[in-house]
């Protein structure tokens, strides 16, 4: 949390300050500068940071962040990939949709690694696209390596990458990372650019794979969860500590119509959550971004698969304002109107660039503004602030734009819808049968 009361107020770069304004403004999440910005969350993000020490040790974790639509759960796993990546974990992120699930049949799981891969960040490349960076570190230390041993550079990377064939498709991807080297050793750009398509999940059929690279397989909808596993035990051997794989919307799933494919990427889940929980995988973690319904719908949800209710069943001792964010499952709490009121503050510093000469509102005007909300669409304003936030940013860009113009006139021609999640309009709630031999994807029906 930023109290800008205490001590000397930051000063806001520009670039920071521009993503933050024209994100926010739009309704999305900023890229960069979320520390500017964030208040509460503080018992959450301190058990997510536990998490990170867990699999920087050498251990998983899965959680499961749950919260209404508008109440901050994209935004609160973007913090913790910016945790993530100053604690020196690489990081994957994407959002899933009708074309990209964790499991499937007709390319979707596969486009899924892609998106991840195109989005993968580290510390000194926040913005993604670290693939190459990620290979490239790791020959660099195999070389520093040869040399201090006076052994050669290829019998190097391949000692430290024997480890890898014990993983299901560890063979391939211990051979793709050589082909890097190769093509790095002898100068062969279209090698080495072969290899990074192949890591970044980007081939559709083995025999393009086995013509660029030699290689036998790619990277699948059936392997997908196998190659997140090697690449967590990968990014350890390019120095880095572990993998954290951010995924977001999976109300995606909960929208599958049909049970057979719903179910199906339900038992990917499971999978995952009994690794972590079993210490069957290392170096990796999951965090999933979902709201309540796709939690807790019997039907639909993934309480309708036994298995996973069992795993992510509430500690029911947690009641009358008691807490346990030691499960997988973390509530997102509201944001109360104090924590609302700072991040007004907060907006406001960041609007004026960190200067606060150039506040346009006084501390008046944020009071009055809350005010002004609270009758306008009562406590949901803070509970799911999307909306209010894009209004009191609009309020502030018209305040700069037009100087001398009083605030209190301004006031009352402010407008708030409250928050609605489309994801639900309307949702169809009849599963369809199953057809014999169809491929999921075709029985899959989504409500967008």
């Amino acid at each position: 949390m930023i109290d800008h009361m205490a001590g000397t107020p930051p000063r806001i770069r520009p670039r920071e300050r521009d993503a933050i304004i024209q994100s926010l403004r739009a309704g999305v999440v900023p890229r960069i500068g979320h520390q500017h910005v964030q208040v509460g969350r503080f018992e959450e993000v301190k058990a997510l940071l536990t998490d990170i020490s867990r699999i920087t040790d050498g251990g998983a974790g899965s959680r499961f962040i749950i919260g209404e639509y508008g109440s901050g759960k994209t935004f609160f796993l973007h913090l913790v990939r910016s945790i993530a990546m100053e604690k020196r974990l690489v990081t994957v992120h994407a959002d899933l949709s009708p074309d990209r699930r964790l499991h499937a049949t007709g390319g979707q799981a596969r486009s899924l690694y892609a998106e991840l891969m195109r989005n993968m960040a580290t510390r000194a490349k926040p913005d993604g696209g670290a693939v190459a960076s990620v290979v490239e570190r790791f020959v660099s230390q195999a070389l520093t390596q040869a040399r201090d041993s006076g052994q050669s550079p290829q019998v190097v990377i391949r000692q430290r990458l024997d480890s890898l064939s014990e993983l299901t498709g560890g063979y391939d991807f211990a051979d793709v990372v050589a082909k890097y080297w190769q093509g790095h050793d002898t100068g062969n750009e279209q090698l080495k650019n072969d290899a990074v398509r192949w890591l970044r999940g980007e081939f559709a059929t083995r025999t393009d794979a086995r013509n660029a690279l030699g290689v036998r397989t790619i990277v699948d909808d059936s392997s997908f969860y196998d190659n997140l596993k090697l690449l967590s035990r990968f990014v350890c051997m390019a120095g880095f500590d572990g993998l954290l794989v951010c995924l977001d919307e999976m109300v995606n799933l909960y929208k599958l119509a049909n049970t057979q494919a719903r179910n199906a990427n339900y038992e990917q889940i499971l999978r995952i959550l009994n690794d972590s929980l079993q210490g069957a995988a290392s170096h990796i973690g999951f965090v999933f971004g979902g709201t309540p319904d796709f939690l807790l719908d019997t039907r639909r949800g993934l309480y309708s698969y036994a298995a996973l209710q069992s795993r992510l069943a509430e500690n029911t001792f947690a009641r009358d304002g008691l807490v346990d964010y030691s499960g997988p499952v973390i509530r997102l709490a509201n944001l109360s109107p104090e924590d609302f009121y700072l991040l007004l503050r907060n907006l406001r510093h960041v609007q004026a660039s960190g200067d606060p000469s150039a506040y346009l509102l006084p501390d008046e005007g944020l009071q009055a503004f809350m005010s002004h909300c609270a009758a306008r669409v009562g406590d949901t304003y803070f509970r799911t602030p999307r909306n209010t936030i894009k209004a009191f940013l609009d309020l502030l860009a018209v305040l700069e734009q037009n100087p001398g113009q009083d605030w209190r006139a301004l006031l009352g021609a402010v407008t708030i819808a409250p928050e609605t999640d489309p994801d639900f309009e309307p949702l169809d709630t009849t599963d369809e049968p199953a057809i014999a031999g169809a491929p999921d994807d075709e029985l899959a029906t989504f409500r967008l």
